[in-house]
């Protein structure tokens, strides 16, 4: 067996039982580096005095974000683990569907007009030009009169 293989081996049995790398620990180590690089790029501008505290500020909050990525992906408590990367992955799916029917609404503007229940605040649509109407709601089945 060759030294790498050696290593490799090792590693992989240190690994053994721990949590390792998920989506959650991939986004604190860029963010880290983005927080790492804006404060390297703050703190080096010459000029006013609160500039170079925000740079040490940022490198400390970037350096703060590895260490938590590197305890989570040597870290035991896989349940846990698990359970933080969920909550984040979630979290960036309903954004990503905020964002995407924000984009929706948007492009189709000029044909219907979009409005929130008044009691559920769930989104709603008419097509433009219909009057004022009476709209029972999908969600929570109230109605109201909404001009279309």
């Amino acid at each position: 067996m060759s030294l790498w293989q050696r290593i490799k081996q090792g590693f992989r049995s240190f690994m053994s039982g721990r949590y390792g790398a998920d989506k959650l620990g991939m986004a604190l180590l860029w963010s880290g580096l983005g927080f790492y690089l804006v404060g390297s790029i703050i703190g080096s501008i010459q000029g006013a005095a609160v500039l170079p505290f925000m740079g040490s500020l940022f490198t400390l909050v970037g350096f703060a974000a590895y260490v938590y990525a590197i305890y989570r992906m040597f870290s035991r408590n896989v349940d846990k683990r698990r359970e933080e990367n969920r909550r984040y992955e979630n979290k960036l799916t309903r954004t990503k569907t905020k964002r995407k029917q924000a984009m929706m609404r948007h492009k189709n503007r000029k044909q219907y007009k979009y409005f929130k229940c008044p009691n559920c605040h769930s989104w709603l649509r008419l097509p433009r030009g219909t009057g004022v109407v009476t709209v029972t709601c999908s969600k929570c089945h109230n109605s109201f009169t909404q001009k279309g």
